[in-house]
């Protein structure tokens, strides 16, 4: 690959490219230059600008990591998408990003991006971790060093300090209006993020306050919307794909699956992208198809993730292959979440579960267990504990939400003599708490009626994995793992 022409403006094949328009005027700026960005509003945008001309242009700020921004640099801004399934790979260029910044190098030219007039939204895929919020209060985590750092004044690091400090230097510009649009998987992402920002102005000094403040009612919108689409690690398996179909060399291509879905509320402050144009759907339900998304897929992606690492599968798809592995899928997903979704009113609930497993058991894909379950610890607390505190209160135990921390807990806080595997090994996570060493314990029969977990009802390999021994055989159609079995294939949609 190496000895083949860089994909720049001049070596892009028209045939490849998702638009046709020249020299771009930037009116966003995006916060968090990662794959799923690149594979996912890009997308959307770049269909958006071959419909209709418009001031869409994307300033992609990536946080600390120079290798994206500078590799765009590179390319003149373009890259690949490829899309994979096992019947096709397609290879398209986006082509709607106008300059690359990096935040931690950058920080002053950020602020003044955010604060340009030619700015009209500012979109944001930093992940769960990047809002630094405390999970057990969901409020601003003042004690945080980097919010306190961005809160004495200094260069802000933090995502939201970098929203308050760029608005505070648009006020101040003129004030023109602008949007804030969280595209990160968090219930009610768009008034999480408002909330946010205004708790930290609420710290700043009662005049800066009091500024911000009037600002944010009159002139900023922060619009709830829903993201989906699988979008693995970039390899060089997906450079060797566009170097076969393009003869290019991109250092940076983006791998995705066919499937893609963006639901947001139409509350623009200073118009926006004909993204219908790419298939987004402007809906007031955009609460209704978080909860699909976050708990139907998310929460279910979780359970495959950490089930498939401990019984050492690489990836989901050979993960949602093993038959107990699917069982556990069907059965957390229809008895434990499904109750807790208000379902949509234009989805046919059957097509979209079944479209969920034929996504997970896309192998030509290849998503990677360890990528899925890493960041449990903030993911888990967006999916389980409604859900849980629902079935509970109805005198249920919802043991598959049980069985997801669980098998969490043994991929990324194992007791003491239990190896979870190299893939579990892998996961990312929040540094964990120095763990107390569980005593030495005796198995037991569990009471009836709670179901059993192994052909005799007895734990399995006490003090370590309940679900298989290092090193146990595993297969498509056996497993020590015994789960319910699922409902009947078509389930009584909940009321709404």
């Amino acid at each position: 690959m190496s000895t083949l022409p860089r994909l720049t403006a001049g070596t892009a094949p028209t045939a490849a490219l998702l638009h046709n328009r020249d020299a771009l005027e930037t009116g966003i700026v995006h916060l968090g230059l990662g794959n799923f960005h690149r594979a996912h509003q890009a997308v959307y945008t770049a269909a958006a600008l071959n419909a209709q001309d418009g001031p869409w242009g994307i300033l992609g700020v990536a946080s600390r990591s120079a290798a994206v921004a500078d590799a765009l640099r590179e390319q003149d801004f373009r890259y690949c998408t490829v899309q994979i399934s096992p019947e096709t790979t397609t290879v398209q260029i986006p082509a709607v990003h106008t300059g690359a910044l990096v935040a931690a190098d950058q920080g002053d030219a950020v602020l003044d991006a955010i604060a340009a007039p030619g700015t009209r939204i500012v979109t944001l895929t930093v992940t769960e971790h990047g809002y630094t919020f405390s999970p057990a209060t969901h409020r601003l985590d003042v004690d945080n060093p980097a919010v306190g750092a961005d809160l004495g004044g200094g260069a802000p690091t933090t995502t939201i300090g970098q929203i308050v400090r760029g608005l505070q230097r648009r006020l101040r510009a003129g004030g023109a209006p602008i949007t804030v649009l969280s595209c990160d998987n968090l219930t009610g992402n768009g008034s999480h993020t408002r909330r946010l920002v205004q708790e930290f102005a609420a710290e700043l000094s009662a005049a800066e306050n009091d500024e911000l403040t009037a600002y944010l009612d009159t002139a900023v919108t922060f619009p709830n919307c829903m993201v989906d689409r699988i979008v693995p690690a970039t390899t060089d398996r997906y450079r060797q794909a566009v170097a076969d179909q393009l003869g290019l060399r991109d250092d940076i291509p983006v791998p995705a699956e066919p499937f893609t879905m963006w639901v947001l509320e139409d509350d623009f402050a200073a118009g926006r992208p004909a993204w219908e144009r790419g298939g987004a759907i402007f809906s007031d339900e955009v609460e209704s198809y978080e909860l699909l998304k976050l708990r139907l897929l998310n929460g279910t992606h979780s359970l495959i993730a950490y089930l498939g690492a401990l019984d050492g599968r690489a990836i989901i798809p050979d993960s949602v292959a093993q038959t107990f592995v699917a069982e556990a899928a069907r059965a957390v997903l229809y008895q434990d979440y499904l109750p807790s979704v208000p379902v949509p009113a234009d989805v046919d609930l059957d097509e979209y579960v079944g479209q969920l497993f034929v996504r997970w058991s896309n192998t030509a894909l290849g998503h990677g267990t360890h990528q899925v379950g890493s960041d449990g610890s903030v993911k888990l607390a967006q999916r389980i504990p409604e859900p849980a505190l629902l079935h509970l209160a109805a005198g249920r135990m919802p043991h598959h939400l049980a069985l997801t921390v669980a098998a969490y807990l043994q991929c990324v806080a194992p007791p003491t003599g239990f190896d979870p595997g190299r893939y579990a090994a892998a996961m990312n996570d929040l540094p964990a708490p120095p763990w107390p060493a569980w005593p030495p314990r005796t198995p037991v029969r569990p009471p009836s009626p709670r179901p059993c977990w192994t052909p005799d009802c007895s734990a399995v390999n006490w003090p370590g994995n309940p679900i298989s021994s290092p090193g146990s055989p595993s297969s498509a159609t056996s497993s020590p793992l015994k789960v319910r079995p699922p409902p009947p294939p078509r389930p009584t949609r909940p009321a709404r």
